[in-house]
């Protein structure tokens, strides 16, 4: 039997949530799976991986084959450096204290990488909001300055001067005359 570690997709329409689970390769994508690794949920910004790494890695070593999006988010989580760290220490170049410092170290660098990002999305919502709230304040003022009265203003009445034209047309025709 061939072992996948897989997403299962569950959800409603347009809100899809996501299972990880070791699975039967030939079962169906929503079937029946042998054990549920963890979750995964792409809704939230940033994404939520939720996985039990122990589990994960006993899986791998056992032959089970990620997906490829499994694979990412096994990754993303720290499943598959666990799993080449113990490959190490089973192979005598490290020994299990060191191992599981150096994954100790990177869940920690990895943690504070998800919160900055998490704070700097917070901090541009609320930047965003501020903005907008300001532009509506504007809006808002200055709809409530067209609403008020205005005075009456004063119309000059132009006075219209009559127009008086030279003879600028008959001072040409006259120096054609003096030329002949």
């Amino acid at each position: 039997m061939a072992v996948r570690i897989r997403l299962q997709r569950h959800g409603k329409k347009g809100k899809p949530f996501y299972w990880i689970v070791a699975a039967d390769s030939r079962v169906k994508r929503d079937g029946k799976f042998l054990e549920k690794l963890g979750v995964y949920n792409p809704n939230t910004n940033p994404a939520t991986v939720e996985v039990n790494v122990d589990q994960a890695v006993q899986w791998l070593f056992n032959g089970a084959q990620p997906s490829d999006t499994a694979r990412t988010l096994l990754s993303y989580r720290g499943v598959m450096l666990k799993k080449h760290l113990l490959e190490g220490v089973k192979k005598g170049a490290l020994t299990e204290e060191q191992a599981t410092e150096r994954f100790e170290a990177w869940l920690k660098e990895k943690e504070v990488k998800i919160q900055a990002k998490a704070d700097g999305l917070s901090k541009a919502d609320a930047k965003t909001k501020s903005d907008r709230l300001a532009v509506e304040k504007t809006m808002s003022e200055d709809r409530s300055e067209a609403r008020k009265p205005q005075p009456e203003a004063v119309v000059e009445e132009a006075i219209e001067e009559p127009a008086t034209e030279a003879p600028a047309e008959e001072a040409p025709a006259a120096e054609e005359k003096t030329e002949e």
